[in-house]
């Protein structure tokens, strides 16, 4: 019986090492920017918590969720890395666009490390990613929740960046409500078709809730 939980515990340790060596940073495909939508996420979470990204004094719209390195199939998280991590007064500088501190930090710590990069040039990074989207202006215009085809998000946002196109693009919906968007670029970060394990746009009518 010793011999059989020996075994198991060494065909354990061999599959955490092949784990480990998977996730090696700056080994990835792509890149997934996604860009969630404060108004949803308030709703369905952070009111709950009483998050101060829900104030209405940020007036926050579309937040930057992440920047995510991807495989083809998978992706990486918490790789082991020989920078050193953030320091808070970094984290603190992304709470403009991510909304708050606590998210920039576990954005470094699950994906960040996995880019290869030093935390301010990931962060640096995530921005201009960011930055570099343009955000369809007619969202911040509701005055009340509407109902809609979560495709019409898609959609406003290929007209409102050329270069995007379908393939590029995927939208996110949670428990009836928009969440957000995800958008696939290459390491420079140029806009390519996402991977079919990322490609799975909600088709459903969605709740879109207004900018506080």
């Amino acid at each position: 019986m010793r011999g059989v939980f020996g075994l198991l515990a060494t065909l354990m340790l061999l599959a955490s090492a092949a784990l480990a060596d998977g996730d090696k940073a700056g080994r990835f495909d792509y890149y997934v920017l996604s860009l969630g939508w404060s108004p949803s996420w308030c709703a369905l979470e952070g009111d709950r918590r009483v998050s101060d990204q829900c104030d209405p004094r940020h007036d926050f719209g579309f937040t930057l969720h992440g920047l995510w390195p991807q495989f083809t199939v998978g992706w990486p998280s918490y790789c082991p890395t020989a920078e050193r991590p953030p320091s808070r007064q970094m984290t603190a500088d992304m709470a403009d666009i991510m909304g708050s501190g606590g998210l920039a930090w576990h954005q470094w710590d699950k994906h960040g490390r996995c880019s290869g990069l030093s935390a301010a040039a990931y962060y640096a990074q995530a921005r201009a990613a960011f930055e570099a989207v343009a955000k369809p202006e007619v969202f911040r215009q509701m005055h009340a929740p509407l109902e809609f085809p979560a495709l019409l998000v898609e959609q406003a946002f290929i007209k409102a960046n050329p270069k995007l196109a379908p393939e590029t693009i995927t939208v996110i919906c949670k428990a009836g409500y928009f969440s957000e968007v995800r958008i696939c670029l290459d390491k420079d970060l140029n806009p390519r078709a996402c991977a079919p394990d990322t490609a799975r746009d909600c088709r459903q009518r969605v709740i879109f809730p207004p900018v506080r």
